[in-house]
């Protein structure tokens, strides 16, 4: 049986400690890419330094936050832009296949292999106790890993063009997450993450 016959349902995704939902396709009413063209066309991409271990460092993505709240994570305060209509139209879809709120969104913009994420959880007071982050991904496919904080136990996913990601429930206690370098040449890849700031 085929686990994601259909592309456009959300899944849940075995994992212990949290929950993880996929869906393969999010529907929108553009392919993703047209929709990845916009978003590298529409945003004030933005190279930011942050924090990270007492020291500060260029973060090797560029990023953008718009929304409805502010938003501080690695030693700095990110205050929002407005979201753009198509910021807006990709919300809307995302709380369709959630059933889930959000009033911000942080954009991060993958140009090539050398571009990451380092690993981290998103668990900031202003996310709440278990929060809920929907990740919606256009361009180049990247591994996204999970690694559980106590016990020896990854996860590996291939986040591909018009997916989505829910990580929900208790996951952001147990595991962290990012993306990794790469060796192989890659193309851009752009990254919105939901969240409902309080």
């Amino acid at each position: 049986m085929d686990l994601f016959a259909d592309d456009t349902a959300l899944t849940p995704m075995p994992i212990e400690d949290g929950e993880l939902w996929y869906q393969q396709r999010l529907a929108l009413d553009w392919p993703p890419q047209e929709v990845m063209q916009r978003l590298l066309d529409e945003t004030d991409w933005r190279h930011e330094q942050v924090q990270v271990w007492g020291k500060l460092h260029m973060q090797p993505r560029l990023t953008a936050w718009h929304g409805q709240a502010s938003y501080r994570y690695s030693g700095k305060t990110f205050h929002p832009l407005p979201f753009t209509p198509l910021q807006l139209h990709i919300k809307e879809a995302v709380e369709r296949a959630t059933g889930r709120r959000f009033n911000s969104v942080l954009l991060n913009y993958y140009r090539d292999e050398r571009d990451s994420m380092g690993f981290h959880a998103d668990d900031e007071r202003e996310l709440g106790p278990e929060p809920a982050v929907a990740s919606v991904s256009f361009g180049a496919p990247r591994t996204f890993i999970l690694k559980h904080r106590r016990l020896p136990k990854t996860v590996k996913l291939a986040l591909g063009d018009g997916c989505l990601l829910l990580m929900a429930g208790t996951l952001q206690q147990h595991w962290l997450h990012g993306i990794n370098k790469e060796r192989s040449p890659r193309g851009p890849r752009i990254n919105l993450t939901f969240r409902m700031i309080s």
